[in-house]
């Protein structure tokens, strides 16, 4: 492949992000402006950011990849990752903004009472960040692997320097920005290609190709559109735990949660997701284009390395400066992916240890807000980078959907029963989340670091959602239940607070 193209996108991408970062750092001044813009930033634009950040390298290359290996079975998690929004939407995105926490520790103490669940939210954040932004720094190795031909670490050197750059300048409010205009630098970069692409099919007349197996992907109808396939009990059980991981799993990501708290108001909340549902919706319609295409032109690929679909396809379909131009676009726009989800969740990260670790009293010392923040960032982006150089085969969609199974098994019952029950009390809290954690971040370590077997104790191990989240669940009830008479004592401002309209908070003020 010509490395021109991927060059020269990337570079022009690098560009425009640290050029819109400049610009946003002209308003960020406070801790308040680096943490949540200053909860000034309206319905539209967060909700282009937001779809700019939650739209990450598992999107843009993995699950093209997926479909590509596995057919319409991975269809699940576009569907669950969209979803995802609805169920926030409904049950979580206005109380959560009315709290007035700046992160989900902020959220968990104010309810709670409780510097122990802090703590413990605080770990957790860390560690779901860390593991959502280690598939971003492996997807940028491949990119640059794929387009240019560098090496897997400098991928990851790359976004980390960038990221750094943008978030420890400018914060919340020169991301926001960046954001934005990442998801529609995504989008076109994805939509145009993928148009281009279809026509050249359908010129072609190829109806399918030949897998390395022998068998015709395209031409196997059954297998294609089946969501199960022949997966058996197992595939059954790994359909139904992949649905409750992303269902459940997007309103405990730490990097979507903290931009709730950017918007005005619990109405503005609202109305961001509804529009996120619009724009990620529409997006995750394009990447079965490329894994279906995939199995025409390229069955090869679901062996050799499925995640690099979508960067090798314009090559492959179309030669020549045309092939190219394709080329240096999808390469600009996974590298984008790449930038907007990580720049996310160092933020959120960042915001987590800054709060709960550089401004806090350690040895006598303590630092100021942004200065704070700032450590905090470079901590966030650091550890994550380091790890992705690790010899780890697993595919970005695969460890981003560990990362949703962790906070699906954690965050989702603290917010779900911290927001609707006020029997949630501190030993149940804690008890549901180390439940969740270490099933869940039991099942992160094996699949990224040991090699699968078959049989339904790995299958449990590695997909825990389906019995880690209601046990999770049942936990902080029953226990919450036999704790009843520790309930804190606000809990019932507090629950006023997160489900009154500020209409009505202000007619009555």
């Amino acid at each position: 492949m010509d490395a021109a193209p991927g060059i020269v996108a990337i570079v022009l991408v690098t560009v425009a992000t640290l050029a819109l970062g400049a610009y946003g750092l002209r308003f960020s001044r406070t801790t308040s402006d680096f943490m949540v813009a200053s909860r000034a930033v309206g319905p539209r634009m967060n909700a282009s950011a937001i779809s700019g950040e939650y739209l990450s390298a598992a999107s843009f290359l993995g699950v093209a990849g997926l479909l590509l290996t596995f057919g319409a079975d991975m269809l699940w998690y576009p569907v669950g990752w969209t979803a995802g929004y609805l169920v926030l939407l409904v049950l979580v995105a206005a109380p959560l903004r009315r709290s007035g926490a700046y992160t989900l520790p902020d959220f968990a103490e104010a309810r709670l009472g409780s510097t122990a669940v802090r703590r413990t939210c605080s770990l957790l954040v860390v560690g779901i960040g860390w593991l959502y932004l280690l598939p971003q720094f492996q997807g940028a190795g491949i990119t640059l692997s794929s387009a240019v031909g560098g090496p897997d670490w400098l991928g990851s050197l790359v976004v980390g320097v960038v990221v750094l750059l943008n978030v420890t300048a400018g914060g919340m409010r020169s991301i926001t920005l960046v954001q934005a205009f990442q998801y529609w630098l995504k989008l076109t970069a994805l939509l145009v290609p993928a148009a281009v692409l279809l026509v050249v099919w359908l010129g072609d007349g190829r109806p399918g190709a030949a897998s390395p197996a022998g068998d015709t992907f395209p031409g196997d109808v059954v297998a294609w559109s089946d969501p199960l396939a022949a997966g058996g009990p197992q595939g059954l059980y790994l359909t139904y735990s992949l649905i409750i991981a992303t269902f459940l799993g997007t309103m405990g990501l730490p990097h979507v949660v903290v931009r709730f708290y950017t918007n005005p108001d619990g109405r503005a909340a609202r109305r961001t997701t509804l529009l996120v549902l619009v724009l990620i919706g529409f997006f995750y319609m394009i990447p079965p284009v490329y894994g279906a295409l995939g199995r025409v032109y390229a069955p090869e690929l679901a062996a050799a390395g499925s995640d690099s679909l979508v960067l090798e396809l314009p090559g492959l379909m179309l030669g020549g400066l045309g092939g190219q131009v394709l080329t240096g676009m999808v390469v600009g726009g996974a590298f984008a992916a790449f930038l907007s989800t990580s720049s996310g969740l160092a933020i959120a990260v960042a915001g987590v240890l800054s709060q709960d670790v550089f401004t806090r009293p350690f040895r006598g010392r303590r630092l100021s807000g942004v200065t704070g923040f700032r450590a905090g960032a470079v901590v966030a982006v650091v550890v994550p980078a380091l790890v992705a150089l690790s010899d780890s085969d697993v595919g970005v969609a695969t460890t981003v959907g560990l990362a949703f199974a962790v906070a699906a098994s954690t965050f989702c019952p603290l917010l779900l029963l911290g927001i609707w029950w006020r029997g949630l009390t501190t030993a149940g809290a804690l008890a549901g989340l180390l439940t969740g954690g270490l099933g869940s971040g039991l099942a992160a370590l094996l699949t990224l670091y040991t090699a699968q077997s078959d049989g339904w104790l790995d299958v449990l191990l590695r997909r825990p959602a389906a019995w880690s989240v209601p046990l999770a669940l049942l936990v902080m009830v029953v226990v919450s239940l036999a704790t009843r008479r520790t309930a804190p004592a606000h809990v019932t401002r507090f629950m006023v607070r997160l489900h009154t309209p500020e209409a009505v908070a202000l007619d009555r003020g």
